[in-house]
């Protein structure tokens, strides 16, 4: 009995937390307040503020390229074992085989150790979203490249990312291109992203299937690959902004599919609280949103670095593949 009333506590308590994030969104949308919103992967945390508002310790910077950085730096990585992963991994594709996912985008935390702070690393960053944050015991920073849903007018978009490549291989796009595996995984975010837009808005279109976006490092280059997806909401959609928000969250593409299970899935396997790391920063400027996936992520924890990486596992990954591409996502972005 105790036992029982613990988790309905806790239940409770959680759903207040989604009534909170829900009703603030909504209430600055229908307000045509511009404001910032920060939601957790796990939506445990969140932080939403009017734009006149925000705390000196968080900073962000849209489309944010060019910046030129002449500091030698040092990056190393530290990653978990190969033996660790493989662990994960193989349980990850007992769940597929036994038919409870299809798709799990399994992430992991590696330690690294830099001659850079988290200040610098924001002030030279280049990336679609530049995000530094530091409020209550949260220290990170993030270079996000990818998007998650965007509303101008009456129109929602979302641009799932998936299939990453090295640019020094030789054929690094028709490798990626042409790779099934690469291509059922991108199939199948992209389905499970046009369901959930399919829950807030109407006619459904791929605009854009797989196309390339490139990474320039200061020693090799990424190729990456999304798709854009829209759909037509209710001319009224600021004054459910948070109704739309949560229905679509956590994103399909750093979680997997079915959404549900697989959720479950990576909780027990991970074993790690990812925190910001795969959640959602949002821009309302009174008229439109633009929302970006938190990735990309380092955060100072109790004074040592970490990057949280990952990436989608499907029946036909390679395990030393995936490995080093999770080792290949830890990256500075200059």
């Amino acid at each position: 009995m105790v036992l029982l009333l613990e988790l309905l506590f806790w239940k409770n308590w959680y759903l207040d937390k989604l009534d909170n994030i829900k009703n603030l969104l909504n209430k600055y949308g229908s307000e045509n307040e511009p404001f910032l919103f920060l939601l957790s992967y796990d939506l445990q945390n969140f932080y939403i503020k009017k734009l006149e508002n925000l705390d000196e310790t968080i900073k962000y910077e849209l489309n944010s390229f060019g910046n030129i950085f002449h500091k030698e730096y040092f990056l190393d990585k530290f990653p978990t074992s190969f033996k660790e992963y493989k662990n994960k991994f193989e349980k990850i594709i007992e769940e597929i085989k036994s038919g409870n996912s299809y798709l799990l985008n399994l992430t992991t935390k590696t330690k690294i150790e830099t001659n850079l702070s988290l200040d610098e690393i924001y002030d030279y960053s280049n990336s679609l979203l530049k995000l530094r944050v530091k409020i209550d015991d949260f220290d990170f920073v993030c270079f996000s490249p990818e998007k998650f849903v965007e509303i101008i007018e009456n129109k929602i978009y979302t641009y799932p990312m998936k299939g990453t490549i090295d640019t020094k291989i030789e054929n690094a796009k028709e490798i990626l291109l042409n790779s099934s595996k690469e291509k059922a995984e991108h199939t199948m975010v992209v389905d499970l992203l046009r369901n959930d837009l399919g829950k807030v808005a109407s006619n459904i279109k791929v605009e854009n299937f797989r196309f390339f976006e490139k990474i320039e490092l200061k020693n090799r280059g990424l190729y990456q690959t999304s798709s854009k997806i829209s759909g037509i909401i209710k001319e009224n959609w600021k004054e459910c902004l948070g109704d739309i928000v949560l229905e679509l969250l956590p994103a399909g593409s750093i979680t997997g599919t079915p959404k549900k299970s697989t959720v479950d899935i990576l909780k027990n396997i991970e074993n790690y609280d990812r925190g910001f790391y795969t959640g959602v920063f949002g821009i309302f400027d009174g008229k439109s949103l633009q929302s970006f996936v938190l990735i990309r992520f380092i955060e100072k924890i109790e004074d040592e670095l970490f990057y949280k990486s990952g990436g989608g596992i499907t029946l036909d990954s390679d395990l030393k593949l995936e490995y080093e591409e999770l080792i290949n996502k830890v990256y500075l972005p200059f």
